[in-house]
């Protein structure tokens, strides 16, 4: 392949020196918000998206599960009653190590809270049990 003849016609010219042009436009803006300024409104919206973290919302996550497990709720995927005993216990007893591991340390709310879901749960799962049918063994 031959070369042409003017080099100079096809030069490409190359900045290497964008990555501090950006850094240097990262600086100019945060200059230019006052310090303590808030959040860009997405940033805000990001985050309050989302519950805050707490043993209740967590526990009652967990019960919501188990009653979709246990064909109490429809599945907002399938939007089916579908019953799964062996998960629904599953959940119930996660709640329940929950309640366990965090004895003497909940508040007077979470321990309502734990209280009253655990009992719902447990005697949803005892009427639910007694509604399906047995499976045989041979």
């Amino acid at each position: 392949m031959s070369q042409p003849a003017d080099d100079s016609a096809k030069k490409i010219i190359i900045d290497e020196d964008w990555k501090a042009q950006v850094e240097r436009e990262k600086e100019v803006a945060a200059q230019q918000s006052p310090p303590g300024a808030a959040p860009s409104a997405q940033a805000e919206s990001a985050e309050s998206e989302f519950p805050p973290a707490t043993l209740s919302f967590l526990v009652t996550s967990l019960a919501m599960q188990a009653m979709m497990s246990m064909g109490l709720m429809p599945n907002p995927i399938t939007g089916k009653n579908d019953v799964n005993l062996a998960q629904a216990r599953h959940f119930i007893d996660t709640v329940e190590m929950l309640e366990a591991k965090t004895k003497g340390n909940r508040t007077a709310e979470e321990e309502q809270v734990l209280d009253s879901l655990l009992y719902e749960l447990r005697m949803a799962f005892v009427a639910v049990s007694e509604h399906q049918p047995r499976s045989t063994s041979p």
